[in-house]
């Protein structure tokens, strides 16, 4: 399942709240349409997915490259989220920066993201420009410019991005640290944007033979939605990408597997920050496992808005953090379910992390209320549904089952799975996964604090 923005609230949507709170999910009324897809898989291995939608004359597409940060070798981070930037610097017939000057040109939008499992290029445009857009991104597969000067501008574009993003913001690195300290030897130990180390140490030569590892036709999904004919469209994509051959080799997936924790581990370290943060977390299981839909229901009750049992209950009641939030990262691999405050001046780390330790307990000892899960459920469907207004977020839901799932019908399918979530499906993943023995719990001090003492 994809985590979903809801980030507009028309008058059609009101209506659907409305419905909601008599009848959140069990609704026939409520439950949005199938999505109406083809599936096929060209000789060279790529993987075409396509929605006809002509209430438009508007076309999205979005190719999915199966790379992400989990890729990439230990001391050669970064590579995935450079090659996002790389992707739009020129190919055999197209100029630096051509791509999306074509697409805006043509009254389009486009760019492009990289997560720990994926790098995805998307463009929303006119339908009549549909044979464009796929010479675009098929001249970019096959003939994508590596060059030195390139590459060494990028990289400073990037090394700059990540001291804008992480190492100037308060709290900015927070997520790395995290994730240095919970992982031993699985890739999401790194982070997406990669290490400022790695990012200097990468050569050319490393950088071209990423890309001939990844960016190759049978590691990319292509998913059409809007105003095309199937049957065109198909013969387009076929003539346009089927030319691409195939890679020489499988493409590797030896992604070292993390080994099962079996007692706490408390960690305790000192940043340039301006009050103490506490974090507690837990290792999970994957996205689409059976018990990663329970784990979502139990990241809502926990920590989605401020009416949430974290929020609520630090922020709030004890007045214990200026701010805390958690919840499941669920995706690709097994991660983790982590919670975080960021300690009251005049409250204690300790205070935070016992109060933190006793809201997971709590999921474990007693069911979630009737109204807890219905609010989850409600939440879930409201992202859900908003999640698939426009083209583009059908895309992106047709991508991720096909690329992240392996299997196009979850796309459709993990509606009904939460419509039958019950109280007693949460306590069990929380009984599973929020053991002691699988806990990290974090304290990070501002630097030159007295361990355990009040913040400042």
């Amino acid at each position: 399942m994809r985590h979903l923005a809801c980030s507009r609230l028309a008058g059609p949507v009101l209506a659907l709240a409305g419905l909601l709170a008599i009848d959140p999910i069990a609704s026939a009324a409520v439950r949005p349409p199938k999505l109406d897809y083809t599936m096929t898989t060209l000789p060279n291995g790529l993987k075409l997915v396509m929605l006809e939608d002509h209430s438009t004359p508007i076309v999205h597409a979005e190719i999915w490259y199966h790379v992400g940060s989990k890729n990439e070798r230990r001391g050669r981070t970064g590579f995935a989220h450079l090659f996002e930037h790389m992707m739009f610097k020129g190919s055999k017939n197209v100029e630096a920066e051509g791509h999306p000057s074509y697409i805006s040109s043509i009254g389009g939008q486009s760019n492009a993201y990289t997560n720990e499992d994926s790098t995805v290029f998307w463009q929303t445009f006119p339908a009549q420009y549909l044979p464009l857009v796929l010479w675009l991104e098929a001249d970019r597969m096959a003939s994508l410019r590596i060059e030195e000067k390139v590459f060494q501008t990028e990289r400073e574009v990037v090394k700059e991005e990540r001291r804008m993003r992480f190492e100037n913001q308060p709290y900015g690195q927070l997520n790395e640290i995290i994730y240095g300290h919970a992982f031993t030897v699985h890739p999401y130990k790194h982070p997406t944007i990669g290490r400022m180390s790695d990012l200097e140490a990468a050569s050319i030569d490393d950088v071209r033979e990423f890309f001939r590892t990844y960016y190759v036709p049978d590691n990319a999904t292509l998913v059409l939605v809007g105003d095309f004919d199937t049957k065109e469209a198909t013969a387009m994509v076929t003539q346009q990408f089927g030319r691409i051959p195939k890679s020489p080799r499988p493409v590797p997936r030896d992604i070292p597997k993390e080994p099962p924790q079996t007692k706490e581990r408390r960690v305790q370290i000192e940043e340039n920050w301006p009050l103490p943060a506490v974090v507690v977390a837990h290792h999970i299981t994957y996205d689409g496992h059976p018990d990663s839909y329970p784990l979502h229901i139990a990241s809502k009750v926990l920590s989605d808005g401020q009416s949430s049992r974290i929020y609520r209950k630090l922020v709030y009641e004890k007045r214990i953090a200026l701010a805390a939030y958690g919840g499941g990262n669920i995706i690709e691999d097994p991660n983790l379910f982590f919670a975080v405050a960021i300690v009251q001046p005049g409250r204690t780390a300790e205070e935070a992390i016992n109060a933190l330790i006793a809201e997971l307990d709590r999921l474990k000892a007693e069911p979630i209320s009737a109204g807890e899960l219905q609010q989850a459920k409600n939440q879930f469907a409201r992202d859900y549904i908003l999640g698939r207004e426009s083209n583009k977020d059908k895309a992106s839901q047709l991508g991720h089952a096909v690329v992240i799932h392996n299997d196009i019908k979850t796309a459709d399918g993990e509606f009904d799975v939460f419509a039958n979530m019950t109280a007693a499906d949460v306590q069990r993943v929380a009984r599973t996964y929020f053991t002691p023995e699988n806990r990290l719990v974090m304290t990070i001090l501002p630097k030159g604090s007295k361990s355990g003492g009040a913040a400042r």
